[in-house]
């Protein structure tokens, strides 16, 4: 009976969840590993369910925003194979394009689909490898394909993140907005939905963010991430 009447005294939030799409694959391969492409949907569905659990407020999903872009389909020169190579061939492609496609099978899922720069796809030496070759350990002609890595801008992605946010702030739509990314790109926006009276929270995914983050946001919340291969 105690148990219900606590319940019942909690503020009831319609919540909207935002998710840079790019920044939570790369998070959560850090932190759960490699998946296939259902698993890391699943994965993203029990991730934000835990967000939904809050000790003091009753908080109802409105949707779930997933911003991202399709995979690159464009033929690139290979410098390590010497090759020009489809990456509509590369398991990349058939993994992004399948983990896709098992988002929009969940329930209050939305997807926000931006676009690749076509002019800025190209291979460059990762970083720990050109501090190699510069001082002298490792030589040209010893690289390997783990040595380079395939250079890809997002086109769209922070403008569609930025446009609902305030939607979502200028309609009332929910009470509050959870975002998952580590950019402070998001500021302006941000603020603007504090102005609007929105409980604006960030969910960094343990990651480290920039200072100018803390003052315009009202909270940072990480889920126990240990919990979340339990759910």
């Amino acid at each position: 009976m105690e148990e219900n009447k606590r319940q019942s005294d909690k503020h009831h939030i319609r919540t909207a969840i935002l998710v840079d799409g790019g920044f939570y694959r790369k998070r959560a391969r850090l932190l759960y590993g490699k998946k296939t492409p259902k698993q890391r949907a699943d994965e993203l569905q029990r991730y934000c369910n835990k967000h939904l659990l809050d000790k003091y407020e009753h908080r109802y999903l409105y949707r779930v925003f997933y911003y991202d872009c399709p995979p690159a389909e464009k033929n690139i020169y290979n410098p390590i194979t010497r090759k020009t190579e489809s990456l509509k061939k590369s398991s990349e492609y058939t993994w992004m394009t399948t983990f896709l496609d098992e988002l929009k099978h969940h329930r209050k899922f939305a997807l926000r689909l931006g676009r690749l720069s076509d002019s800025q796809l190209n291979y460059f030496i990762k970083p720990d490898t050109t501090k190699k070759l510069l001082l002298g350990e490792l030589a040209v002609t010893s690289l390997t394909q783990e040595d380079i890595q395939l250079n890809i801008e997002q086109k769209g992605v922070d403008m569609r993140i930025g446009v609902d946010i305030s939607s979502l702030a200028y309609k009332q739509q929910v009470n509050q907005i959870i975002l998952i990314s580590g950019d402070s790109d998001f500021v302006p926006a941000a603020k603007q939905a504090r102005r609007e009276g929105i409980d604006f929270i960030l969910d960094p995914m343990g990651a480290t963010i920039k200072k100018d983050l803390f003052e315009h946001i009202d909270g940072i919340r990480t889920p126990h991430l240990r919990s979340i291969e339990e759910a």
